[in-house]
This record gives C-alpha cells, sequence and structure tokens, in this order.
C-alpha cells in the first residue's frame, strides 16, 4: 500500500507545484520586458523634451536657422549617440515624413513594418504604443521597439524611436525561471520528506495489524492491537480482529485442553491394559506372536498417548527466554546421542563456533534438538554422518543439523512437521507423527524457527534459528 499510497502523494504535489511554478514564470517574464517598456518610454519622452524645440528642418537654408537651432540639434546628436554607445539601444527622431530629424547610429531607418511601424504610426497619432508581445529567453533575435510623439503647439511633429536588444532582458528571466526551478525543487523535497512521513503515519495502524496477524499465524495468540488509534475503518478493523483473535484463542485453548484430558484419561487404563497384557504374556508360551502383536501396539498407543499430551503441554507452556550459550547446549546434546550413534555406527559430530549465545529456553531448546537429533540418527545408515553445526547470521543464531539418509522429496518437504504425518516410505520407523510438530510448537514459543530442505546429494537439513536479541 506504502508503494501505491507514496507515487500517488509525490504525483499529485508534483502536479501543484508544477501549476503554480508555470505562471509565476509567465509573470515573472512580464514584469521583467515591463520594466524595459517603462525605462524606454521613459528615454523616449526625454528625447522628445529634447527635440520639440529642434524646429528646423537640416536641410533648411542656414538663412532660416538661428545659431541656438544648431545648438539644440548638436545637443540631441550627441545625447542620441552617448545613449547608443552606452546601452547600445538604437533611437532615432523622425519628422512625420519619416525624415531623420537625428539618430543614433547614423543611418537608422524608419521601421517600415512589425511591432516598429505600427508603434511609429500610434506615435503619429498622439498615442502611447503598446506593449510588445512577449520576448521569451529563446527568442534570439527579439526587440523591443518603442515610440513617442514630439508634440509642438498641440501638433505631432516627429516621433522618437527606440529599437532596444533584449539578450540583459532575456538573461535576467532566465535567472528568475532558475530561481523559480530551484524553489520548486526544494519545495518537491520538502513535500516528498512531508509525504513518506504522512504514508508512515496513515499506514502505521496497518503496520500494527500486519505484525498482529504475523504473530497469530505464527503462534503468538496473545497479540492484539489497540482498537483506539487511526481512522474509524480502522479502528472497526482493529476491533474485529481482536474478536477473531479472541475467538480463536478460546478455540485453540479448549483443543488443547481436551487433547490433554483425553490423553490424561486414556494413559491410566492403557497402563493398566498393558500390565494385564504382560501377566498374560507370563501364562503363555516364550515367542508367542500374537502376545507380542498386541504388547507393541499397546507401547505404541502409549507413545502416542505421552506424545500427544507433551503436545498439548509445549503449546499451552511459556517459554522461560534467557541468554543461553547455544553452542554449548547443541555440543552438550550431541555428546548425549553418541553413544546411541557409535551403536548405530553412525558418525555423529558437532562443529562450528565453540561458544554463540541467544535467547532461548534451554529445557524447550534441548528437547527440540533431541527431536531432530533422533530423527536424524533413525533415518541415518551406518557409517554416514550426521553433523550438528551453530553460526551466527546477524540477528539469529543458525543450528543446522544434517544428515546423510534418504532426504525428503519436495511433496514430503511440504508436509514435513504435520501432526501424525508420516511418510509413506518410512513406516516401519517407530514414531507417532508427533514429534516434529513438538520441536515445532516449544520453538515458536520462543521465538525459534523450524525448517527443512534438502541436503544435496541426498538427505535432509533441518535448520532451527534462534534470536540473539530478547523479545
Amino acid at each position: 500500500m506504502r508503494t501505491r499510497l507514496l507515487p500517488l502523494l509525490i504525483v499529485l504535489m508534483a502536479g501543484v507545484l508544477l501549476a503554480l511554478g508555470l505562471p509565476l514564470g509567465v509573470i515573472t517574464a512580464g514584469v521583467e520586458q515591463q520594466k524595459v517598456v517603462v525605462d524606454r518610454i521613459d528615454d523616449a519622452a526625454r528625447f522628445a523634451a529634447l527635440a520639440q524645440f529642434v524646429t528646423a528642418r537640416p536641410d533648411a537654408d542656414v538663412h532660416d536657422k538661428t545659431p541656438e537651432e544648431d545648438e539644440r540639434r548638436a545637443t540631441l546628436d550627441a545625447e542620441l549617440a552617448r545613449y547608443y554607445g552606452l546601452y547600445g539601444i538604437r533611437a532615432g527622431v523622425f519628422y512625420r515624413d519619416h525624415t531623420p530629424m537625428a539618430a543614433a547610429p547614423h543611418g537608422l531607418p524608419v521601421p517600415r513594418d512589425g511591432e516598429g511601424a505600427r508603434a511609429f504610426s500610434e506615435a503619429l497619432a498622439g498615442r502611447r504604443s503598446h506593449d510588445p508581445h512577449q520576448i521569451w529567453p529563446w527568442d534570439d533575435d527579439g526587440r523591443i521597439p518603442v515610440a513617442s510623439p514630439v508634440i509642438r503647439d498641440g501638433d505631432v511633429v516627429a516621433v522618437v524611436v527606440t529599437d532596444s536588444p533584449t539578450g540583459q532582458m532575456r538573461s535576467r528571466i532566465l535567472h528568475g525561471w532558475l530561481l523559480i526551478a530551484a524553489g520548486e525543487c526544494a519545495a518537491m523535497l520538502v513535500a516528498v520528506a512531508a509525504a513518506i512521513r504522512l504514508t508512515g503515519w496513515v499506514l502505521r495502524p496497518v503496520r500494527v495489524l500486519d505484525a498482529a496477524s504475523h504473530d497469530i499465524a505464527t503462534g503468538r495468540m496473545k497479540s492484539r492491537v489497540a482498537g483506539t488509534a487511526g481512522p474509524p475503518e480502522l479502528r472497526r478493523l482493529a476491533r474485529s480482529f481482536n474478536e477473531m483473535a479472541d475467538n480463536v484463542e478460546e478455540v485453540l485453548e479448549q483443543q488443547r485442553a481436551f487433547v490433554a484430558d483425553a490423553s490424561h484419561q486414556l494413559r491410566n487404563p492403557l497402563s493398566a491394559l498393558l500390565l494385564r497384557i504382560e501377566l498374560l504374556a507370563l501364562e503363555l508360551p516364550e515367542g508367542n506372536e500374537e502376545i507380542a502383536s498386541v504388547r507393541t501396539e499397546g507401547k505404541r498407543l502409549a507413545r502416542v498417548l505421552d506424545d500427544l499430551l507433551d503436545l498439548a503441554l509445549a503449546e499451552h507452556t511459556a517459554a522461560d527466554l534467557q541468554l543461553t550459550d547455544v553452542a554449548a547446549l547443541a555440543a552438550e546434546r550431541v555428546g548425549s546421542w553418541r553413544p546411541m550413534a557409535d551403536d548405530k555406527g553412525v558418525r555423529l559430530s558437532y562443529e562450528g563456533h565453540s561458544a554463540v549465545t541467544g535467547w532461548a529456553d534451554p529445557i524447550a531448546l534441548s528437547s527440540a534438538l533431541d527431536a531432530v537429533v533422533d530423527n536424524a540418527l533413525k533415518f541415518t545408515p551406518a557409517g554416514r554422518p550426521v553433523t550438528v553445526e551453530v553460526a551466527p547470521d546477524g540477528d539469529r543464531v543458525v543450528i543446522t543439523v544434517a544428515d546423510r539418509g534418504p532426504g525428503l522429496t519436495d511433496d514430503e518437504l511440504a508436509r514435513v512437521g504435520d501432526r501424525f504425518w508420516r511418510s509413506g516410505r518410512h513406516q516401519n520407523v517407530s514414531g507417532s507423527g508427533l514429534g516434529l510438530s513438538i520441536t515445532r510448537a516449544l520453538l515458536a514459543a520462543g521465538g525459534a524457527t523450524i525448517a527443512y530442505a534438502p541436503h544435496p546429494p541426498h538427505g535432509l537439513k533441518v535448520t532451527v534459528t534462534v534470536p540473539r536479541t530478547a523479545p
């Protein structure tokens, strides 16, 4: 759910930032161009103020011109030339018949088409130039023409035209866009961090519910979730989960109680029956096959009842977890089983570290290892090895019991550990089919696990993992 919710939030926030950033970029470009246009209008108005006092045309007879006229024209020429030299902005003053009064650079023509021609015509009509079309950073040849009328005695006698390059303006627009992009990237990073925190907060009740479900599935029947946190839907789900867990725990408890009571109640009459069989056997000829068969079946039934009682106790009893030297415990169990292995001719050995600590119930772990080693010795032919190895693996301690017996098929591996399940190939081997179920229950109570895998080229590898940290 997190992998779906987080990208959705990021896409939504990216869309919002993009919707805000694009208009802001357009506004920034418009503001920069408006500044340029206002400056050019002011400059054109200043040149118009100088030009309105130049009354004689350049080609007028010298007798029609006064020295003051020449001085005013020279001043206008000098101002236009200095303006062009400083800023690179072409500027000129033109009579109504397009004859130049003064211009810089020399020979600057009147715009004949485009924005410049339109601005010139509007100025001749005595109006201010309309705003030119927007220049963008990629308009390399874009220019901004501005025209202003020169009015004398209420009439438009000439027009001031400026033609500005846009390189610096386009650079400022681009710089502004980069700042906006940088701001949006920073805002996006903040938004992503906020989205991660938000999804974590929203999904926290789901994670708690998932952890509790996993605990129930692995045998920790006491796990519950708080039904007071999160949205109303999740609170209802939490209450339903707790009710389900209560019912499951109650049913399992009833089942355990029934198995324990039945095993206990059957154990006494069965013991009496076995005693009577032994007494009856004394009155029959030695080697009677029928009485021997009855005795074997009776002992097998007694073992099944004992295992059922052990299984009920294992599932009911809480683990007494403590820091345990798992390697020393495994080596001790190998030493205990070695005489039996020697009698069968199986090479039972311990390998691995001399000391590896983990959190486990020593009694439960010893019983589990006894069941696994006993199982390995049952199915390993004489002359073959059974190896017990203990090694740390991150936050777990791994105990491996590997044998060179016939092993299990894939279908059998999927069922090993089920109650009363025994491989059809090994029905002649003694056992009730409950040993590994008891082992799994003992390990699960302490947070340990058990797994089965082939041991190539043939054999079975049983892996028991024990946590290294306190629960």
